[in-house]
């Protein structure tokens, strides 16, 4: 988000056609950058996508792969108790 000083992990969710598995893991990178990285691998035709995770971990994901992807908030959870 512009102007804050700290920004939240954004979580990703990657399903894989053909698996009972996702990948999931958390992100540094705000949820448009994700999503326009992830648009641009689907729609150029690029064989694959890579994406980093908070702890400097790479993933690299065939686009013929994916079967969705869905980008978390980068908005902070809100920690407390609901009146």
């Amino acid at each position: 988000m512009p102007g804050s000083e700290e920004e939240s992990p954004v979580e990703i969710r990657i399903g894989i056609a053909h698996t009972g598995r996702e990948l999931a893991f958390d992100s540094n990178e705000s949820a448009d950058a994700v999503r326009a990285t992830v648009t641009e691998a689907l729609t150029s035709g690029a064989a694959f996508v890579t994406l980093a995770d908070a702890k400097g971990s790479s993933y690299v994901v065939p686009t013929a792969g994916i079967a969705f992807v869905e980008i978390g908030t980068d908005q902070s959870r809100r920690v407390g108790f609901v009146a």
